[in-house]
């Protein structure tokens, strides 16, 4: 977690944003779901949920209602 003044839900945007930069999640693929989210990174659904927001507004994933979260294609990345 973060060490200084980062907020949990920034550190997670910032990780989860590493991880689709680097490949380790492609392009089409599908986010775990908030509440894995939250579990794999000791955080509440919450914040979790606004750190899927944050990628989401970098143009990194779209959020597709009832759905779920897939990440988008390069070309849309902010």
């Amino acid at each position: 977690m973060p060490d200084g003044p980062e907020n949990k839900y920034e550190y997670v945007a910032r990780h989860l944003e590493k991880r689709i930069r680097e490949g380790e999640l492609s392009p089409g693929g599908r986010l775990p779901n908030e509440r894995v989210l939250a579990a794999e990174y000791g955080v509440s659904v919450g914040t979790a949920k606004r750190a899927v927001r944050i990628v989401a507004g970098k143009g990194l994933v779209t959020i597709a209602r009832s759905k779920g979260v897939y990440i988008a294609d390069r070309e849309n990345w902010a």
